[in-house]
């Protein structure tokens, strides 16, 4: 009988029985769990175990934190239930039939995006300033840009646009790579398939609207529209999806012996056809209906409910690439009126949207990893390119894309109210009100501070009471330092288990740690690469598999937790190499398990380390010596007075 068969037991019971368990697993600390009704756990119940040290609920998973032993409560549950342990990646799995229809396709994109937020941030950046030194008219009484005075300006934004080309117009490729790894298909298969997609012999997606003629593939009985796709994202994803499928199918159906050839070739060629005969024509039909609504709405009588429509809806319009063929509007509204209301609409939404991003920088302002994607992102976003913001972090997070959609809408409808006309496409950002006419310059001025005031308040309170309730469902009853008491003979020190910043406990972007559930420690932001021991001791915990954390007795019987990153069980090992294993004796400085911080952030996790001691005796409190930068082995991070 195990040592936790009772309480095994117990849990089985109050998440609802066996038959609600759809799938089950465990990391480092928690028991993960899929349920068929995530109603029937009774939480106070569970929380109240002796073996439980708090519950939450994270993307679909109900998850029970044990502490450091959990891998032995899970064997003894496994045994009790009698179900079959999964996979932390099949309960990933299992965990979206808890989401709703948006909360799955929000997760996919942003799975999707994922592994491409650093080239949009370094694209968005590259556009932004492109945007100010060749579009905006500040010299010469307003008649000539930067580039227009100066030869060396204008060869840079020319040079400039080699990346940004590459980085927008090329984006089906990335989109197209990223589906098949996420899928585990063939990747170059991918890449070929997006190629196709934005090849030179295609009608640049950017002039299909103005173009007089359409080249096509003439097949005697019917014809194709030769046209790109750059910067479209739909698209892409369908085609993409579709290889998937398709070489799967041909997968499962080819003889092994034949497999090498016929599997590729049959998907990568109805992958191509299905794209440009199907699914990119259906793509620009839908963006043909959008820009003759565009065009009645705006000039209509109720174009002060259009704007508000429009406003609302222009960032995901962006998500499409659909937001293209409001060029085309543009253009026409200037040809036949002398000016457009519908760009400062457009700008106004850029605007909103980085205004979300700048709440997302208040309310993750301790949360140092977060801040290399927000901030970069608000600067890009607000300088006109959307994509790093939208990609980047308010999609990730879904709460801030649709405040911004909301300051966006509220912001067009003062605009179209007050008539505020734009002389031609500019900078869609702050930069943007020097497009428009001197006359509504100042109506302009006041829908940006609407686009601005209105996102950052609606996500900062919108996020703060997210965290709040999120925080609210662990209820830790751990004091607010754990005390330890020290044997006979004390470890009176640890060292830095790693080199970089060290930061309170209360400052982890993780509720189970900042909350102390497992118990007090330090955090570090490292610049290292190789957790080393911060005493002597013995290695008692170490997920193989993920090999993201281990756990450590020291000689005084205290215990310890390292944890490497945040969700990074999520990267089932990839980018972590043990050097030890359970049961291992260790002296302080040895190494424990080396990773690599940059594979950790491509993945979309804070690379931030934890050590929790989550097992000790009373007598001693610990001080912790944070806020400053340490090395790896040398310097001190905790010691013990008295």
């Amino acid at each position: 009988m195990g040592k936790y068969q009772q309480d095994a037991a117990q849990l089985l019971e109050l998440i609802g029985g066996k038959a609600n368990i759809a799938a089950v697993s465990h990391c480092i600390t928690r028991m993960r769990f899929v349920l068929g009704d995530p109603a029937k756990a009774d939480i106070p119940a569970i929380e109240a175990m002796k073996a439980v040290k708090g519950t939450f609920t994270q993307a679909g998973q109900f998850q029970v934190i044990i502490g450091n032993t959990v891998s032995d409560f899970y064997n003894d549950f496994i045994a009790v239930a009698g179900v079959e342990g999964v996979s932390k990646e099949q309960v990933k799995k299992a965990a979206q039939q808890n989401q709703n229809k948006l909360q799955q396709l929000m997760a996919a994109l942003a799975e999707i995006f994922a592994p491409l937020i650093p080239a949009l941030i370094t694209g968005g950046l590259i556009l932004g300033f492109r945007n100010c030194i060749d579009s905006l008219y500040l010299f010469e009484n307003g008649a000539k840009t930067l580039c227009d005075l100066s030869q060396f300006w204008a060869g840079l934004d020319g040079f400039l646009w080699l990346i940004g080309e590459a980085v927008f117009h090329m984006l089906p490729v990335g989109i197209c790579w990223s589906v098949t790894k996420k899928m585990g298909t063939t990747q170059m298969l991918g890449i070929v398939l997006g190629l196709t997609l934005v090849s030179g012999q295609l009608l640049n997606a950017y002039s299909v609207a103005s173009a007089t003629e359409i080249p096509f593939w003439d097949f005697g009985l019917f014809r194709v529209n030769m046209i790109g796709y750059q910067a479209q994202v739909i698209p892409a994803i369908l085609a993409a999806f579709t290889l998937v499928y398709l070489e799967r199918f041909f997968r499962k159906i080819t003889p092994q012996v034949v497999s090498m050839i016929v599997v590729p070739f049959c998907s990568l060629l109805l992958a191509v056809v299905a794209a440009h005969f199907v699914l990119g024509p259906i793509g620009w039909k839908i963006g043909s209906a959008i820009s003759a609504v565009v065009y009645a709405g705006i000039s209509g009588s109720f174009k002060v409910v259009f704007g508000a429509v429009f406003g609302f809806v222009y960032a995901p319009l962006v998500i499409t690439g659909l937001h293209h063929m409001t060029n085309a509007i543009d253009m026409q509204l200037v040809a036949d009126f002398g000016g457009t209301m519908l760009w400062p609409m457009i700008a106004l939404s850029n605007i909103a949207q980085g205004s979300a991003v700048l709440g997302m920088v208040f309310l993750q302002r301790k949360d140092a990893a977060a801040q290399e994607v927000n901030v970069p992102s608000c600067v890009s976003c607000y300088l006109g390119v959307t994509e790093p913001a939208i990609f980047g972090v308010n999609l990730k997070h879904t709460f801030p894309f649709i405040c911004g959609m909301v300051g966006s809408a509220c912001a067009a409808v003062v605009s179209v109210a007050t008539g505020t006309t734009a002389t031609a496409i500019g900078v869609g950002g702050l930069p943007g009100i020097l497009s428009i006419q001197p006359a509504f310059m100042g109506s302009f001025a006041v829908c940006t501070l609407i686009a601005i005031a209105v996102p950052f308040v609606l996500t900062s309170m919108v996020g703060t009471r997210m965290m709040a309730g999120a925080a609210a469902e662990i209820a830790p009853e751990v004091p607010a330092a754990v005390t330890v008491t020290l044997p006979a003979e004390p470890v009176t020190k640890m060292t830095a288990f790693l080199s970089g910043k060290v930061l309170p406990i209360t400052e982890v972007p993780d509720q189970v740690f900042s909350q102390k559930t497992l118990g007090d420690g330090v955090a570090i932001e490292p610049t290292g690469r190789t957790l080393l021991a911060p005493a002597d001791g013995e290695i008692t915990v170490m997920m193989e598999g993920s090999n993201h954390a281990c756990g450590m007795k020291l000689e005084n019987g205290m215990e310890i937790l390292m944890h490497i990153g945040l969700d990074t069980v999520d990267m089932n090992g990839d980018g972590f190499t043990l050097h030890v294993q359970e049961g291992d004796r260790v002296k302080s400085g040895d190494r424990l398990i080396s990773f690599d911080p940059v594979k950790i952030k491509a993945a979309g996790h804070p690379a931030t380390t934890m050590l929790v001691i989550t097992d000790g005796a009373e007598g001693c409190a610990p001080v912790f010596h944070t806020g400053v930068t340490v090395a790896a082995g040398r310097d001190t991070i905790i010691s013990w007075e008295g």
